[in-house]
This record gives structure tokens, C-alpha cells and sequence, in this order.
């Protein structure tokens, strides 16, 4: 982008974000005492959360609909295809400016999620459900564009969404009254990472930036290491937000100069923990893509951290209550507090009753399945062991490798664990 257009691009999203600010507030930016305190930084979150449909997404959302009314007006049909909150701030503003606008939800989406589009659309909007998958939802919203004429409203790769959610960086500038050390922000289909880091190359250019993404979908890594746009083969969805199989051409081509060992990959496990310490210690609801830049803090050496102004975009919050046992699960299982085993063990009495005292005073059997075995010697339980300290495990193991037990501990293995855990 030459210096004229970068300097048209930030009049574009002053516009952007002057004309929707009596209807989105500005989201708070706030030191956090907790984490300032862990990482001896000061750390700041800009609480995206706190927007009307508690995720950022409203802000592309508002700005490509105010200019595609401006040129075609208000007897324009609208179509989106989403799950999440691109669907949400869609539906906000097709109530807003008083337009129909039809979403195609996958059949996967929780009705929880349809039920909470349809609040913010109300008689504006209508939910049309197609495809076991996202990419056949897409497809099908392209079709009906084609077909009635309706404006397809992408998610991110678009200068009107990216001009909105450029907002955002705008917004932190304004906020804060010292120089910004570190900004830490999420990359999906990258329509906040473009725009915002477009706002920061002139507004504060002195601040590193540093891209995180969930190390099952790195599309925006793996793009930069093979200097073009790439299409993952395989695409893990727990972080709905972010799990993007290829990142939008617009925001790549914004961000095609970013070097590759600036984006970080976190881990969907570890992630689990974040979200779960933030309910707890701050009561903050974050979804896994709005957690991704906080977990971020505990892989970035302290040394680079401490002293330091460090910014999150804390991007999203609507997080399904219906998933918090998933959530804790993998949480405890990335921090070694809880493990599955399969326990080969003698059949005869009172040979359950000895595995079960090799339990220390810390330990609790969270899963016991075992049924005996007529004319065998030998059964195998399935046991799921949670602890307070992750060191007990290794006393368990030797006690009962000591005992003559023979375990397999299957807490990693993905294929085995998805059947029976």
C-alpha cells in the first residue's frame, strides 16, 4: 500500500468509526491487574466482548452495509453464510438500517446460536439451514446470491469489512496515553489483523506486532512460509472464531510482508486453560478465538514482556455454555491434571480392591469402566484419573508398574481417546 493510500485508507476508517459510534460504542481498554501482575508488564485488554453482539465482527458487518445502501438503498436483499459472529453482527445490522437479510447456518449450529442471531435480526432476517459443513453453507449462500440478486456480505475478505473492523486499532490509539510496546491480535480470515495493523503502520509505528493463531488451522503461517495464500488440508474447529482453512487474498496481500516467525501457533489444549482462568480469577467470558491472544502471554519469553506496554484484542466472548465440560477437560488435560489409562488386571477377588489403594490421598477416579470377562484370565478398565499436582502421576505409574500392572496411558492418542473418552 503506497503512503497515499494508507493515508486514504485511515481517513476511510475515521469515517468508518465516526459514523458508527452512536450506535457501537467504543469498547473499553483496561489494565489487567492479574496478568500485569504475572508478567511484569502493563497488560491491557481492548475488550471486544463488550460490544452490542459481544465480538468485533459488528464493526465490518456495519460499514459494508452503510456503504451498500448508500449506493444501492434500502430495497437490497442481503445474504451471508456463518455460525458464529458474522452471523450476529449481520443480523445487527440488517435491524439497524431496516433491511432483509437471509443467513445460512450449517445444520450443526446449536439452536442456541440461531435463537440469538434471530434476536438481533428479529423480522429482518431469515435463517435458511443447509449443509453438514461450512463450505457447503458458503457455497449455497453464493448460489442464492447469484440466483435472487442479493448482496453476498463476506465475513472478512473485503475493504469495506477490513475498513470496520480497522476500527479497532483506531480505537486503542485513541485510549491509551504512552507508547504501545506489543500488540498481540488474532488472525482468522484476517480482516481485523489487515486493518488493524494497517492503522498501526501509521498511527504507532514503533509497536511490534505479534499474530496468533490455534495450531490446528495456520493458514496465515503456513501462507507466509510458501509466500502465497494456502489452503489447509485439514482444518481443527475447536476455535470456531479463528479456524480458517484459507485466509481472505485482500488481508494476505496486506499482510504478505509479515515475517512468518512473528505469528504464533497455540495449542487448542492449552488454549482451555486460559478460557477457563479468566472465568474463574476474572470472571471475563472469553470465546477460544477471543482467549487466543491472552493465552499468547505464557509462550512470549518473560524477558520480552517485562516492563513493557502489551495490548490484547481480547476479539470475541460468545462462548456456549453447552461446551464448558469439553473446555475444563482439555484444560486439565493440558496441565497434566488429568490422564486416561487402560489397566490390564487379574481376574480374581480382591484384586480391584489393590488397585484402587494405589491411589494416593489426591487423586480422584473421575471415569471407571470395567465389566469381567467370563473363561479369561486377565481384563482391561478404562480409568480417568484427575490430581492436584501433576507430579502424583509419576508416583501412580510407579506404583503400579512396581505392582506388576500393565498400563497404557492414552490421554494423548487422539484416535483411541475419541472413541472412549
Amino acid at each position: 500500500m503506497s503512503k497515499n493510500q494508507k493515508s486514504q485508507f485511515i481517513e476511510n476508517v475515521e469515517l468508518a468509526a465516526k459514523l458508527h459510534k452512536s450506535v457501537i460504542a467504543p469498547t473499553p481498554l483496561q489494565r489487567n491487574a492479574f496478568l500485569s501482575k504475572r508478567y511484569s508488564a502493563d497488560i491491557y485488554l481492548k475488550r471486544e466482548d463488550l460490544t452490542p453482539v459481544r465480538s468485533y465482527k459488528i464493526r465490518g458487518a456495519f460499514n459494508f452495509f452503510r456503504k451498500a445502501i448508500l449506493e444501492n438503498g434500502k430495497n437490497q436483499q442481503f445474504v451471508c453464510a456463518s455460525a458464529g459472529n458474522h452471523a450476529q453482527g449481520f443480523a445487527f445490522a440488517c435491524q439497524h438500517f431496516g433491511v432483509k437479510g437471509v443467513i445460512f447456518m450449517p445444520v450443526t449450529t446449536p439452536q442456541q446460536k440461531q435463537e440469538k442471531t434471530m434476536v438481533f435480526g428479529g423480522e429482518q432476517v431469515e435463517i435458511k439451514i443447509f449443509g453438514d459443513f461450512f463450505d457447503q453453507c458458503y457455497k449455497a449462500a453464493i448460489s442464492y446470491a447469484t440466483e435472487t440478486g442479493a448482496v453476498m456480505v463476506p465475513p472478512f475478505d473485503h475493504e469495506d469489512i477490513i475498513e470496520g473492523q480497522a476500527s479497532v486499532g483506531l480505537e486503542i490509539v485513541s485510549q491509551i496515553d504512552k507508547a504501545i510496546d506489543l500488540l498481540i491480535l488474532p488472525v482468522g480470515g484476517g480482516g481485523l489483523a489487515a486493518g488493524v495493523a494497517e492503522v498501526m503502520k501509521v498511527c504507532s509505528p514503533k509497536t511490534e506486532m505479534i499474530f496468533v493463531q490455534p495450531a490446528g488451522a495456520p493458514s496465515f503461517k503456513e501462507s507466509l512460509i510458501q509466500g502465497e495464500r494456502v489452503l489447509l488440508d485439514r482444518v481443527d474447529n475447536f476455535v470456531d472464531g479463528a479456524a480458517v482453512g484459507q485466509m481472505g487474498q485482500l488481508n494476505f496481500d496486506l499482510l504478505k510482508d509479515t515475517d512468518p516467525n512473528s505469528v504464533m501457533l497455540i495449542p487448542e489444549d492449552h488454549l482451555c486453560e486460559t478460557i477457563i482462568e479468566m472465568l474463574n480469577v476474572e470472571g471475563i467470558v472469553l470465546e477460544p478465538a477471543g482467549a487466543l491472544e491472552v493465552d499468547a502471554l505464557r509462550w512470549i519469553p518473560k524477558e520480552k514482556l517485562k516492563g513493557k506496554t502489551v495490548v490484547c484484542i481480547a476479539s470475541g466472548g460468545n462462548f456456549d455454555f453447552e461446551r464448558l465440560p469439553e473446555v475444563k477437560e482439555r484444560a486439565l488435560k493440558a496441565a497434566g491434571l488429568k490422564k486416561y489409562y487402560l489397566i490390564r488386571m487379574p481376574q480374581r477377588p480382591g484384586a480391584l480392591r489393590e488397585l484402587l489403594d494405589l491411589l494416593g490421598p489426591d487423586d480422584d477416579i473421575a471415569r471407571f469402566e470395567y465389566l469381567k470377562k467370563s473363561a479369561r484370565n486377565f481384563g482391561t478398565i478404562l480409568m480417568g484419573v484427575e490430581t492436584k499436582q501433576a507430579e502424583n502421576f509419576i508416583t501412580l505409574e510407579g506404583q503400579l508398574d512396581k505392582t506388576g500392572y500393565h498400563i497404557e496411558d492414552i490421554t494423548n492418542d487422539d484416535v483411541l481417546s475419541s472413541f472412549i473418552v
